[in-house]
């Protein structure tokens, strides 16, 4: 995919831009983004980095596309945040779902595809409508972070997103958890009540289970397997 989309950035660019942006605060960067690059949209998970991001961009530039995925197995809590965060900030979101209802889903990969081959879930659930929520932009935001995992640990505050082929801006990349929540706590920002019961990382209901303590913050995704992350920032 990245052959067949002229980047907004070049690799050159990027690089100068890490090296500048890496000490500048979350909003500096966040500025920058929605300055320079006119096709760009927030993909929001309502987890407690991405309801730090909303607050911020409704004090930098309240007209960001904000967009969501809806997996039809979202947690009720999860729906719960969204209709707080669309009413405190007058957000216009953007729902992107599967093509397959879970109905059609199940006649044609079989019951419960989460427990049997939760990477085809994801792809149908999550990567597929991603792609198309992505397919006209320049540039996407996002809310990971390098302390997440492992897998999170070297990303950019910018960076060239190989798999669908944009550009991504990683604007609390470089945040702690506490930041996070003290950031939360000082604005008053709504989050999802799960995280006070222990779930860290909240995904598809029948993904995600508490952590339990000295667990990494990501253990609670997927437990049963060999698999960290959905698909979307790998």
């Amino acid at each position: 995919m990245l052959e067949e989309r002229k980047l907004a950035l070049q690799p050159e660019e990027i690089h100068e831009l890490n090296s500048e942006l890496e000490d500048r605060s979350p909003q500096e960067i966040l500025e920058y983004a929605v300055n320079k690059i006119e096709k760009i949209a927030f993909a929001c998970s309502f987890g407690a980095e991405d309801v730090v991001i909303v607050d911020m961009l409704s004090r930098i530039k309240p007209d960001t596309s904000v967009f969501y995925l809806d997996t039809d197995v979202l947690f009720p809590e999860t729906y719960d945040v969204r209709n707080r965060m669309v009413e405190k900030y007058n957000l216009n979101l953007i729902a992107y779902r599967p093509l397959l209802t879970l109905e059609k889903q199940a006649e044609q990969y079989g019951e419960s595809l989460w427990q049997v081959d939760p990477n085809q879930c994801c792809s149908l659930r999550k990567v597929e409508p991603l792609q198309r929520a992505l397919c006209e932009l320049d540039a996407w935001i996002t809310g990971i972070r390098r302390e997440q995992a492992p897998t999170r640990a070297n990303a950019g505050v910018v960076e060239i997103d190989r798999k669908f082929g944009l550009i991504k801006w990683n604007p609390l990349a470089k945040w702690t958890n506490k930041q996070v929540w003290d950031y939360i706590i000082a604005h008053q920002v709504p989050y999802n009540v799960l995280h006070d019961k222990g779930y860290p990382s909240i995904g598809c209901i029948h993904c995600t289970r508490a952590v339990k303590p000295g667990e990494d913050l990501r253990a609670g995704r997927w437990s049963n397997f060999e698999k960290t992350e959905c698909g979307l920032h790998q």
